[in-house]
């Protein structure tokens, strides 16, 4: 449930985006007849109210209203259409700028200049902008639509990594590393089981799991506990918390579980699962008589919003004799703000965290989404001196029920 003033001011902002977007539909349809405009005009309002009605069941009715699966894709949808018309207002504000210095400019310097368009409203909106507008948020809603199909096509990216100072029995160490699970989006059992497949498939040593296992209740994971805790290594299989593993996003308490007790769940489910949850501590991994260090921490973001319960010093402690350091820190924006400075003997440290905002382009040479101006880190491989972080897309997704262009990722790292 949202606040009155928030659903009020969302809904002018949609109204009004619906009215403008609607000046465009007319300009681009004025040379339709009047029964086509009729059709027109009405499938653009009946789609209009009805996301109107679909925003307002979101945000004043709660979880139980609707089936989850059903309710996913109508916040997806709304929120499509919202962004949709919101990229075409660009184009018709560039119009309207256009128009308004024609209009100033024609006052202060002509009069009657013969060739000069006007209508009953002064100078005429630029069909091609019109056109353009709509073409762009069309454009934006379709990949959004197109992308619902993308969410469970997991993506096995392979890394080797090189380290002077790894030791000599842990060359060719093969790590699956994956993050942000949400099991609680999922509504297809199967393709997550397909996705799990694709990790055992790797026959990896090691398997890290860094953090935001649900969207907000252990309870998330009843239905998936079967498919998870297929997952293992010989090395083993260790996991750390992200920010929507605290509950924080949700109401509490909840079916009588405070949110207290809802870590110590979530924190039984990881060993249920048969994974060693890693909260502020380290463990030292053997092989051949030789000792590399792993360390995991709990969410520490440099983000504001985001918590900060990650207590480095308590994990780093004691990992000074060893010569090489993994660390699985949720947030990428910990590896700047901390481990570079302080802490500049990690040589490796997973993240997540950022989805790569499930939304953007990546082709040989050239990779951008709109995360990136948040997080400078955001996606693959980072390098700075001999410390290397890696960012993992996400393995889940959470919010918007699929993927563009930034595909589900299983990371396969070889140590070399």
């Amino acid at each position: 449930m949202r606040s009155p003033t928030f659903v009020l001011i969302f809904l002018a902002i949609m109204i009004l985006l619906d009215t403008y977007v609607f000046q465009a539909i007319k300009v681009v349809s004025h040379s339709a007849s009047p029964k086509t405009k009729t059709i027109i005009y009405s499938i653009y309002w009946t789609i209009s109210i009805l996301a109107i009605i679909g925003f307002l069941i979101f945000v004043l009715t709660g979880p139980e209203f609707l089936p989850k699966k059903l309710r996913t894709y109508l916040f997806a949808i709304v929120v499509g259409l919202f962004l949709g018309k919101l990229i075409s207002v660009i184009f018709f504000l560039v119009d309207d700028m256009r128009r308004l210095i024609q209009w100033i400019t024609g006052k202060l310097f002509f009069r009657n200049t013969e060739g000069e368009q006007l209508t009953e409203g002064g100078i005429s909106r630029s069909v091609f902008l019109s056109w353009l507008g709509l073409a762009a948020g069309g454009t934006l809603f379709g990949s959004l639509i197109y992308g619902f199909g993308n969410k469970y096509r997991y993506e096995v990216r392979r890394v080797k990594l090189a380290f002077d100072n790894l030791p000599a029995s842990f060359k060719g160490l093969k790590i699956v590393h994956i993050c942000d699970i949400h099991s609680g989006s999922f509504t297809n059992k199967s393709a997550v089981m397909r996705g799990v497949k694709k990790i055992m498939d790797e026959n990896a040593d090691l398997i890290l799991f860094s953090g935001d296992l649900v969207n907000d209740r252990a309870t998330e994971m009843e239905e998936y506990m079967d498919v998870f805790s297929q997952l293992k290594a010989p090395l083993g299989v260790y996991s750390t918390f992200g920010n929507h593993d605290y509950g924080d996003y949700a109401h509490w308490p909840f079916n009588g579980v405070t949110k207290q007790q809802n870590l110590i769940n979530l924190a039984k489910v990881h060993a249920e699962l048969g994974w060693r949850l890693l909260m502020n501590e380290h463990v030292v991994l053997k092989k051949n008589g030789e000792q590399i260090a792993l360390i995991g921490i709990e969410n520490w973001s440099n983000i504001a919003r985001f918590p900060k319960h990650g207590r480095m010093d308590l994990a780093y402690a004691g990992t000074e004799k060893y010569p090489f350091k993994i660390l699985m820190s949720h947030d990428p924006s910990h590896w700047d703000a901390q481990v570079r400075p302080q802490y500049p003997d990690v040589d490796l440290t997973l993240s997540g965290h950022t989805h790569g905002m499930q939304f953007g382009i990546e082709i040989p040479g050239f990779k951008w989404s709109p995360v990136q101006y948040i997080y400078k880190q955001w996606a693959g491989l980072y390098e700075e001196g001999k410390q290397k972080l890696y960012v993992n897309r996400g393995f889940g997704f959470i919010g918007y029920p699929g993927r563009v262009g930034i595909l589900a990722e299983i990371t396969v790292i070889e140590l070399v």
